[in-house]
């Protein structure tokens, strides 16, 4: 539907239009949260994880000895959850020159 077209006689249909788009929306934001808790609350392996984060399993085990990695334990076998693997790799994020720069800039500018 053109919103160019709106009306009053056309309203209806407008409003019909609308209350389709917000259905669709709404269904694209429950989907993305199942999503999302599918990933928190289904706990994977190692073999998982080492497919997610591209790191080899003796590397994920060193890590896990390290206590650098977020995993459970239970019995002898490890347990990992996606969420938290990804929030994991996010916090290593090497900072780009412009935000160095941008950070100076504003320390710079605070202290004066």
């Amino acid at each position: 539907m053109d919103l160019n077209e709106i009306s009053f006689e056309n309203l209806p249909k407008a409003v019909a239009h609308l209350v389709k788009e917000i259905a669709e929306i709404k269904l694209m934001i429950q989907n993305v949260q199942v999503f999302e808790s599918k990933a928190k609350s289904n706990p994977i392996g190692i073999e998982e994880a080492s497919r997610l984060i591209g790191k080899a399993k003796p590397t994920i085990y060193g890590l896990v000895r390290q206590r650098k990695i977020p995993c459970y334990k239970y019995g002898k076998k490890l347990y990992f959850f996606e969420e938290e693997l990804l929030e994991w790799i996010s916090k290593g994020k090497k900072k780009t020159m412009q935000e160095i720069e941008s950070e100076v800039f504003k320390y710079n500018h605070k202290n004066r």
